[in-house]
C-alpha cells in the first residue's frame, strides 16, 4: 500500500501508524488487505475534514463570538448582490444565455433579505426582459436570442418580484400561452425551446409559469402526470428523464408540478421522503444525489422538496394505509387535524375529478390552508451548515468550504435558509420562535412561496393582480 493511500485511510479509520504497520507486517491469514480509497472517497473525507474543522472551531469559542459567526451578513450580501446587477467581470461571459436567471438570482435574494434597489434599476431591468421577450412568446437568455422555458421561468419569477403594474403587466400572457403549447409533447413532456430536450425541469418550469400567470389549462397539463411519474427511480426520488438517476433539483421540479396539476398522490410519497430525507448527510446541509457531496444549493432544491412533502401528509397516510405499512407520519404531531375536505388533499381530488376549473387554485389554496406537521429534515443542522459552511463573511454563499461564492449558490442558500426558519410555523404569516431561527433573530428572512420560490408577498400581489384581471 503507498504512503498517500495508508494517509487516507489513517484520516478514517483512527489507527495509529504502529497499529497500522503491525498490522501490515503481521496481517491475519484470512484477512485481505484494504483496498485503495477512491477518488469520491477522498473527496468526501477532505469536505467532512473542513466542515467539522469549522464545527469544532464554532464549539470552542466563547459564546458571543459563536453568535458572530452566526449571523447573517445582511449589508455585505445585499453589496455583493447590487454589485453583481451593475456590473459582472468578462468571465461571466459564459453565461451569455442565462441573462434572466442572473436577474432572479439576485433580486430575489435581495428580497428574501427584505431589501429593494433604487427605480432606475428596477426599471432598467424591466426594459432589459422585455427585450428578451420574444414576439412569438416566452423569454429568451438574451435580445434576439431564441425563447426558453427555463429563462422563461427566471424571467417571469423576476418580474414577479420587481412587483408592481409596470412590471408585472410587461409580460404578454397570450402569446407566453401559445409559446408553453407550442413547447408541449404528445407524452406529456416539454421541451426547453425548439428541438431543444424533454425533461422534468422543462415539465415543471412551464407548469410553473403557466399557474402562477394563470394560463394553466387541460392542454397544458395532459399526460405530464404520466411523464414525471415515468422519471420517479427505484429509490423514490425523480430523475431528469425516464431511466436517469435520481436527483434533488429534478426531484423538487417533479414534486412540484405534480401539486401544481393535483396529481402529487400518483408518486410513491413514502418512497420519495425516505430517499429526500436521507439525503442530509453528516455535515447538516443536503447532497443532491446518493453518495454525492454536500452543496449549499440543495439547501432548497432537497429542502424544498421536504418542505413540499410536509404538507402532504394526509395523502401519504392514506398510501401508507393502502401499503399496509406500519408507521405513520401523522404520528409526528400531537395536533394533527384531518384535511380531507378542506385541504390541498381536496383539492387535489377535486383537480382530478373537475378538470380546469380547480387545479387553478391549487398554489393559492396550499399556501394558505395548510397546517404544518414538524419538519422531515433537521431544520436547525441545516441552517448550522448555511451559516457556517456556506456564508462568506465579505458577503454572498457558496456551495462549501474551499469554493467561491456566487449568485447561484446565494439565492439557493438563502432560499433554503428561508424554508428552515418558517419549516415549524403552524401558517405561512406565522414568525417563527426565536429558538427555530438559528443565530440572532435578525437572521430572519422573507418567507416564500415553496411552488415557485419567489417571496410569499410578491407572490399574492401576482395571484391578485393575474386573477383579478382573468
Amino acid at each position: 500500500m503507498n504512503e498517500r493511500c495508508l494517509k487516507s485511510l489513517l484520516a478514517v479509520s483512527g489507527d495509529t501508524m504502529s497499529e497500522v504497520s503491525e498490522k501490515e507486517t503481521n496481517p491475519p491469514a484470512t484477512e485481505a488487505a484494504p483496498p485503495c480509497p477512491t477518488v469520491t472517497e477522498r473527496d468526501q473525507w477532505m469536505v467532512e475534514s473542513q466542515v467539522f474543522q469549522i464545527y469544532h472551531l464554532f464549539a470552542t469559542i466563547p459564546p458571543n463570538a459563536q453568535t458572530l459567526m452566526l449571523e447573517l451578513q445582511r449589508d455585505n450580501h445585499v453589496q455583493f448582490l447590487s454589485k453583481g446587477l451593475r456590473h459582472l467581470s468578462s468571465a461571466f461571459s459564459v453565461l451569455d444565455s442565462n441573462r434572466p436567471w442572473l436577474c432572479y438570482w439576485i433580486f430575489h435574494s435581495i428580497a428574501l433579505l427584505g431589501e429593494s434597489v433604487e427605480d432606475e434599476l428596477e426599471d432598467n431591468t424591466i426594459e432589459f426582459l422585455n427585450r428578451c421577450q420574444d414576439p412569438d412568446g416566452g423569454y429568451a437568455g438574451g435580445p434576439g436570442q431564441m425563447p426558453h422555458i427555463a429563462t422563461t421561468y427566471a424571467a417571469v419569477n423576476t418580474l414577479i418580484t420587481l412587483g408592481g403594474q409596470k412590471s408585472l403587466a410587461s409580460i404578454n400572457r397570450d402569446k407566453l400561452h401559445g409559446f408553453l403549447r407550442r413547447m408541449k409533447q404528445p407524452n406529456g413532456g416539454f421541451r426547453m425551446h425548439d428541438d431543444g430536450e424533454i425533461d422534468v425541469r422543462a415539465c415543471y418550469t412551464a407548469i410553473s409559469v403557466a399557474s402562477i400567470l394563470n394560463i394553466l389549462d387541460d392542454e397544458l397539463i395532459q399526460n405530464v402526470g404520466d411523464y414525471i411519474l415515468s422519471c420517479q427511480t427505484y429509490e423514490g426520488g425523480i430523475g431528469g428523464e425516464p431511466g436517469s438517476e435520481a436527483h434533488g433539483g429534478y426531484t423538487f421540479c417533479g414534486l412540484a408540478a405534480m401539486i401544481l396539476i393535483g396529481e402529487a398522490s400518483r408518486l410513491d410519497l413514502p418512497r420519495l421522503i425516505d430517499w429526500v430525507v436521507c439525503r442530509q448527510g453528516k455535515e447538516c446541509g443536503f447532497q443532491g444525489r446518493t453518495n454525492k457531496l454536500v452543496d449549499g444549493c440543495y439547501s432548497f432544491w432537497q429542502g424544498g422538496a421536504a418542505a413540499l412533502l410536509q404538507r402532504l401528509y394526509s395523502i401519504i397516510d392514506k398510501q401508507m394505509e393502502e401499503t399496509s405499512q406500519i408507521f405513520s407520519i401523522s404520528n409526528v404531531s400531537e395536533d394533527k387535524e384531518s384535511l380531507d375536505g378542506t385541504s390541498t388533499h381536496a383539492t387535489y381530488r377535486g383537480a382530478i375529478e373537475s378538470g380546469s376549473t380547480d387545479f387553478k387554485n391549487i398554489a393559492y389554496k396550499f399556501i394558505n390552508e395548510w397546517r404544518a406537521q414538524e419538519p422531515l429534515f433537521h431544520s436547525i443542522a441545516l441552517q448550522q451548515y448555511i451559516l457556517l459552511c456556506a456564508q462568506e463573511q465579505e458577503g454572498g454563499l457558496r456551495d462549501k468550504p474551499g469554493k467561491r461564492r456566487d449568485h447561484y449558490h446565494t439565492c439557493y442558500c438563502l432560499s433554503g435558509l428561508s424554508l428552515c426558519q418558517y419549516s415549524w410555523s403552524k401558517h405561512p404569516n406565522s414568525p417563527p420562535l426565536p429558538k427555530l431561527v438559528l443565530g440572532p433573530y435578525s437572521n430572519l428572512l422573507e418567507p416564500i412561496h415553496p411552488l415557485f420560490n419567489v417571496v410569499l408577498e410578491r407572490y399574492r400581489e401576482a395571484h391578485e393582480f393575474f386573477f383579478t384581471e382573468s
